[in-house]
């Protein structure tokens, strides 16, 4: 019988158990519950919500300024630099003598316009119908060599001198006016300063003066005529004419020389500062990216700390803090934008105002492919399964919405832009943001776009928001109910434990009594045996003790 009883036993603990267990799970289910519903009704605040378009709005406006920083930076490198692209090569800054004669000119020497002094040295030559240069022989010469204009060799004239011996250049001024080493390193008025300097200049007999014209010196010396040399023909010193030819050629390859040398180091220092130019640029255009990412995140928790209740400087630094650590967590993301400025600020410095127009084209492109690809991983996503089609296709739309608006910016801020350039006020410049007719149109053609798209968005938000407010509703009734049926079965549970508790300490307190009742009997009963002197005693008490058992028999 206490086999059975212990078995019964058993079996009410086990009962007992297994309520508390489904008691701890029923606990467990309900703050489940709990939880599902506080998101559902989360979600409900933001179906069709103000800040969503709020966001799409400022995310337009943004792209828009963080694409124009690079492009804006490299315009500017380009006016900076003479209207001139970025091109840190030898030849764009090191003029030499081979490229000024074949047109080739070094146009980003920002020292010396070697353009001009090509301009000028070509301005000499006689042309003939179809611009190309006349050639002739050289006087007491068989050379081929280019026609100078009559008047070509006025800057080269000095003082006549006197009738008998006028003055004359040893090296003569034809010679100089072709040289496109001479025009190339030396400045007309260096070559003024050398043609009728001291070395090149001198009284020469007029008759052989008149004879020599623009000969080379020996040339007129050795020219023969009817067999007889020049110093047997005028009144002359052929040796001292020849040592004269020597002084002034001697001369001639000195300037030639340090007007090579000058070409050279004025290169070399245009070449380090374009470079120092585009590398200014550059950098200022990736920190002002960086700096402005840092301020878009503060403006944010701002925002938020402007809604929020709690507007103490305690908080607003804790704000400040929040930003700072959002944006260096975010910082790889950064650096990446950061790398596509620096390229667009290098690239657009290279090849000028066309990057913009190829840059614009490829957000066209990009956007477009986006939106398609948002559109099919919208479709393929398990969590619209079940949507209608109608729902399906206004969140495309609204996708594609989104697309259409950063697309529109650009298009629309061109037009302002172009709009207001013609307003003298709206070209003033502001460094690294570009013109103010550029500015505003980044922001009014972003904004009025992303107005826009925010406002047909909104539409489409209406008609699909009302659908998702009952879906919604429907979803947190159930949800409730579920909540309701949790607490229903939780209660049964725990009053069932309670019965079972209150039960449980009931059957401890009898047994605790009996075991106290049977362990007085025996007490009684061991005095009574082992006692022969209180036998009468005992029969005395017999009958209050009687009682005593009784009384705890009926508790």
């Amino acid at each position: 019988m206490n086999d059975n009883y212990n078995e019964l036993q058993q079996w009410a603990n086990e009962d007992e158990e297994a309520l508390y267990e489904d008691e701890t799970l029923l606990e467990r289910e309900l703050a489940s519950h709990m939880l599902e519903l506080s998101g559902l009704e989360e979600d409900f605040e933001k179906i069709g919500s103000p800040d969503t378009l709020g966001e799409t709005v400022m995310n337009v406006v943004w792209d828009q300024f963080i694409n124009q920083i690079g492009i804006i930076a490299g315009e500017d490198f380009v006016k900076e630099n003479r209207g001139l692209p970025l091109d840190l090569r030898d030849s764009a800054h090191i003029q030499t003598t081979e490229n000024f004669a074949n047109g080739k000119i070094a146009s980003h020497n920002s020292s010396i316009d070697y353009q001009e002094r090509h301009d000028s040295w070509q301005s000499n030559f006689v042309r003939d119908e179809h611009g190309n240069i006349v050639m002739g022989k050289k006087r007491f010469s068989d050379e081929i060599v280019a026609q100078v204009k009559p008047n070509a060799r006025n800057y080269l004239n000095g003082p006549s001198g006197s009738v008998s011996m006028p003055n004359d250049h040893t090296i003569p001024a034809t010679e100089i006016i072709r040289d496109p080493e001479v025009n190339a390193h030396l400045s007309r008025q260096e070559q003024h300063d050398f043609a009728i300097g001291k070395e090149n200049y001198q009284p020469l007999d007029r008759d052989f003066n008149a004879s020599k014209r623009d000969a080379a010196m020996v040339d007129a010396v050795n020219h023969k005529r009817d067999g007889k040399r020049a110093a047997e023909r005028f009144n002359i010193d052929e040796e001292e004419l020849l040592e004269r030819d020597r002084v002034a050629r001697e001369e001639y390859a000195k300037q030639k020389e340090e007007g090579q040398k000058r070409s050279i180091e004025t290169g070399k220092q245009s070449q380090k500062a374009e470079a120092f130019r585009i590398g200014g640029k550059a950098l200022r255009s990736v920190l002002m990216g960086l700096l402005a990412a840092l301020i878009k995140d503060i403006i944010k928790e701002l925002i938020s700390w402007f809604r929020s209740g709690k507007r103490k400087i305690s908080t607003f630094t804790e704000s400040v803090k929040k930003a700072i650590k959002n944006f260096i967590s975010n910082i790889k993301q950064h650096l990446t934008t950061a790398r596509d400025t620096l390229l667009s600020t290098i690239v657009t410095a290279i090849c000028g105002p066309i990057v913009g127009m190829l840059k614009k084209a490829w957000t066209f492109l990009k956007q477009g492919y986006r939106s398609v690809k948002e559109a099919i991983q919208y479709f393929k996503n398990p969590a619209n399964k079940d949507k209608s089609f109608g729902t399906k296709m206004l969140e495309v739309g609204k996708i594609i919405i989104a697309g259409l608006t950063a697309v529109g910016a650009i298009a629309l801020g061109e037009v302002i832009e172009k709009a207001l350039t013609s307003i003298p006020i709206f070209a003033v410049q502001i460094p690294l943001l570009g013109n103010l007719a550029s500015l505003l149109g980044i922001f009014f053609g972003a904004l009025g776009s992303g107005l826009v798209g925010a406002l047909a968005l909104n539409l489409i938000d209406r008609l699909i928001a009302k659908r998702q407010k009952e879906q919604n509703k429907l979803q947190q009734l159930e949800k409730k109910n579920e909540i309701l049926n949790t607490q229903t079965s939780l209660l049964n549970v725990s009053e069932k434990n309670l019965e079972a508790t209150e039960h449980n300490t009931m059957s401890n307190i009898k047994d605790r009594h009996k075991e106290g009742a049977k362990g007085m009997r025996d007490m009684v009963e061991h005095i009574l045996s082992n006692s022969d002197s209180q036998a009468e005693e005992h029969l005395r008490n017999n009958e209050e003790m009687d009682e005593i058992f009784n009384t705890l028999k009926s508790i």
